[in-house]
């Protein structure tokens, strides 16, 4: 849908970046980032919402790409992560005037001052480490920026908010303790999306550095098991991190209109400078109408100017927040050189 002068130019001065879409998995399998994809029934239900031209179109200027792995069995899923890290180093390294991956603020603006999309790397579920830290520093040596305790099963670290062996009296393992610790001394962002409320507060209390909830809906807008609540909220945003909301209307109980009445609701109870975008795109979840891909993305801007938001507070919400991320938690380990293809 065509959008007002206004909100185009408010979004062209952005530099909107999402934390959350699943995209790797697709390109371990031969989806090319770097091809137009057409998203249609059935397939919007579950992937293609992204590539690269749809990103520039859409100015979405940086994309946290989730690797996310089966937890059962955990034996494999570490290399399966290396494997979804491979397919987006040689997206990179086929189209270097397209794509830069990057680790910190710098390079993220260092890329887009160069034209380019920048890939960010992010792992959602920690039951991907197969209880070894080692695992863990060598995807922080890859460029991974956070990592996403839980997903859908419990696992060594500890339980989920609903899934496979929920249990919500119980909250992180001791394993599960010390990965948070170890992704502090690491400068691996902790992603609290899919933990259950215990362990929640658990990692919180170990206070790692700033936060995230990559991708999740609130409870102050919509009732939902996947939702966080505004204490929360509140915890997040007093460690410095950011709320990313979701664009599955599952979980927020409506389309673009309901995308904005939970990211106001971060702003009402934590301020303008604890919320960002969490999409879920490629995430086996059908996006929101208005935001079935990345090329809509300024459609999400144009509601937030009729509901009366700044264009200042909107820059906040769609990327300056997460830069401010990354400048609080820069990375503490060398990034190793991309692969080679003998080694992938």
């Amino acid at each position: 849908m065509p959008i007002s002068t206004e909100a185009a130019a408010v979004h062209d001065a952005a530099t909107p970046i999402d934390l959350h879409a699943d995209t790797p998995k697709l390109m371990s399998r031969g989806y090319d980032l770097a091809l137009r994809h057409a998203t249609a029934w059935p397939l919007s239900s579950y992937g293609g919402h992204i590539d690269l031209p749809r990103m520039r179109e859409g100015n979405l200027a940086a994309q946290f790409f989730g690797m996310w792995t089966f937890p059962l069995p955990e034996r494999g899923c570490a290399r399966d992560i290396h494997r979804q890290l491979d397919a987006l180093e040689r997206t990179a390294a086929a189209v270097p005037d397209q794509l830069a991956l990057a680790t910190s603020a710098d390079e993220v603006r260092g890329a887009l001052a160069q034209k380019k999309r920048v890939g960010l790397r992010g792992i959602e579920g920690a039951h991907a480490l197969e209880g070894d830290l080692e695992n863990l520093e060598a995807f922080a040596r890859r460029g991974v920026r956070y990592l996403g305790l839980l997903h859908f099963s419990s696992s060594g670290v500890g339980f989920p908010a609903k899934g496979w062996g929920r249990d919500d009296a119980k909250g992180l393992t001791s394993f599960g303790c010390e990965v948070v610790d170890a992704s502090a001394r690491l400068g691996v962002i902790v992603d609290l999306a899919h933990v259950n409320r215990k362990g929640f507060f658990d990692a919180v209390a170990r206070k790692p550095g700033p936060l995230i909830v990559s991708h999740t809906g609130v409870l102050g807008a919509h009732a939902h098991w996947r939702n966080i609540d505004d204490e929360q909220i509140r915890a997040v945003a007093d460690s410095g991190g950011v709320v990313g909301i979701i664009f599955a209307p599952r979980f927020l109980g409506g389309h673009l209109e309901a995308v904005v009445d939970h990211l106001l609701h971060v702003v009402k109870v934590a301020g303008d400078g604890a919320v960002a975008l969490g999409s879920d795109w490629d995430g086996f979840v059908k996006p929101c109408d208005g935001l079935a891909d990345a090329a809509q993305l300024p459609n999400l801007t144009e509601a937030l100017l009729r509901r009366n938001m700044t264009p200042e507070a909107i820059h906040k919400l769609l990327g300056g927040n997460v830069l401010r991320v990354l400048e609080m938690a820069p990375p503490r380990v060398a990034v190793d050189p991309p692969r080679s293809s003998a080694q992938a």
